[in-house]
């Protein structure tokens, strides 16, 4: 199925309909369920709360051309103002709520938002699926219109550094959802879909709530992110379902010892990271459903999948990508480059994208096998943290010399070399409030020195690290 009235190429200036919200998300019979954060929202509620938005966001300044920054937790309000901003015609940029206030400064110094909104209600606890929140919009007097004709602005993983600044075009984002409604597998009409990944992040926000509000199958966000809670969204409607969220979900649900039945199990769909060989096969032992991957990027959305999960580690292309693999790396033709006003050949260059994920083609069938990240990003439990900002931010700290940030054995781990009189617990107070709580590292370690290499470059074998620190126990 085609989006009606979309234009098909995939040309970075091919635009999409005025009213791509309204046509494409909004549509639909006023009483028919779209939402179920906690209660049952319609289409028709929606539309309203939507317009509310709206004219809030405009009472801020906010205008065709303009930019606004949300930084709301998963909810209702978040929806909203995501799709008022869109219907207003101004450019969105999205803000990890668990970012500290901090890194939020940083943030909107690097994007310079007309207005940011939050919310005026408390964070709620961790575990909680979605939260009530009420957006207040703020103008903010350093805000610039929008510098290109991009609708969706990410930034990769909390930094604010220009490399890590994604942004989307309306009608790449529909492109993608052009893509996903040819997936036999997918969510689609007379489905519904369980939501446990983040809606700031790729996979959670145009494969979970755009999909869904555009398929019209109506999404549910548990109201508790642990094993009974989202077993419990599942078996709380009968229509056909599928749960949509990271390897680590599926690893909890996994472990379930006995699970109740749950007839209208019809999948679940994890992307973000690698899955750990063992996993697809514990999952269907536990649901008697398939475990899908997904293999995507936040700069164009999803590149392969394995739905039913028979190609596992490989995964088949979607139709229109096309991929190739270049000294271990695999690089996706992309007509022009992701990254606004940044000129980095090693990140796109000659029309393809360089993914800095290691992998490998099969020339056979086509096939692509994701073998990891090359560079310092890395993802736990679905969230992305890049070990250089954090490392940055560790080794800005005035007692500190030298920082050494390593991702090992599922954790990440900060190697310091800092003055005598540094005080470990000062160290891990600052970082509170500079650093989300997904960044911060597990262990700190303080050397009076960080082993080098022969060349003087720092060593960031994780195993040479710790054999450092217990060197001099040793003589």
């Amino acid at each position: 199925m085609a989006l009606t009235g979309f234009p098909s190429s995939s040309h970075p200036h091919a635009e999409a309909p005025h009213d791509w919200v309204e046509r494409f998300l909004l549509a639909g019979p006023d009483d028919e369920e779209c939402l179920h954060l906690g209660s049952a929202v319609d289409r028709g509620t929606l539309r309203g709360l939507v317009a509310e938005q709206a004219e809030r966001l405009t009472a801020a300044g906010l205008a065709a051309g303009g930019t606004v920054a949300l930084r709301l937790p998963p909810s209702l309000g978040f929806v909203t103002a995501l799709l008022a901003g869109w219907q207003i015609g101004a450019q969105v940029a999205l803000l990890d709520h668990r970012l500290t206030d901090h890194e939020i400064d940083l943030a909107t110094e690097r994007l310079r938002p007309q207005v940011l909104v939050g919310s005026a209600h408390r964070p709620s606890a961790a575990l909680r699926g979605f939260a009530e929140t009420d957006p207040v919009a703020v103008p903010l007097a350093a805000g610039r219109a929008a510098a290109t004709g991009h609708a969706l602005v990410q930034l990769s993983s909390g930094s604010t550094g220009p490399s890590k600044v994604i942004a989307r075009t309306a009608a790449d984002l529909l492109r993608e959802l052009d893509c996903y409604a040819g997936l036999a597998r997918f969510p689609g009409a007379g489905e519904r879909v369980v939501l446990l990944s983040s809606v700031v992040h790729v996979l959670g926000l145009v494969g979970g709530l755009l999909n869904s509000l555009h398929v019209r199958a109506p999404l549910t966000v548990p109201e508790r992110m642990t094993a009974a809670g989202i077993l419990a969204a599942v078996a709380a409607d009968e229509r056909p379902t599928t749960v949509i969220g990271v390897p680590f979900h599926a690893e909890l649900l996994a472990a379930v010892a006995a699970p109740a039945p749950l007839p209208q199990l019809r999948r679940m769909i994890v992307a973000g990271e690698l899955v750990r060989p063992g996993l697809p096969a514990a999952f269907t032992a536990r649901y008697g459903v398939p475990l899908g991957t997904m293999y995507g990027m936040t700069e164009l959305g999803v590149i392969a999948t394995d739905l039913d999960g028979t190609l596992h580690p490989q995964a088949q292309p979607v139709p229109g990508v096309e991929l190739r693999e270049e000294s271990g790396e695999l690089h996706i033709r992309m007509a022009a480059s992701p990254y606004p006003g940044l000129v980095d050949p090693s990140r796109w260059s000659d029309g393809w994208l360089h993914t800095r994920d290691a992998g490998r083609l099969d020339g056979a069938d086509g096939r692509v096998t994701v073998l990891g990240r090359r560079d310092s990003q890395v993802s736990i439990g679905g969230l992305k943290v890049d070990l250089t900002e954090v490392e940055q931010t560790l080794a800005a700290f005035p007692e500190v010399r030298e920082a050494v940030v390593v991702f090992a054995e599922g954790a990440v781990e900060a190697f310091l070399a800092a003055d005598e009189a540094a005080d470990a617990d000062a160290v891990r107070d600052r970082l509170v409030r500079q650093l989300a709580a997904y960044k911060r590292p597990r262990r700190l370690t303080f050397l009076d020195a960080l082993p080098r290499t022969a060349t003087g470059k720092l060593l960031r074998d994780p195993a040479a690290l710790r054999g450092a620190v217990v060197a001099p126990a040793a003589g």
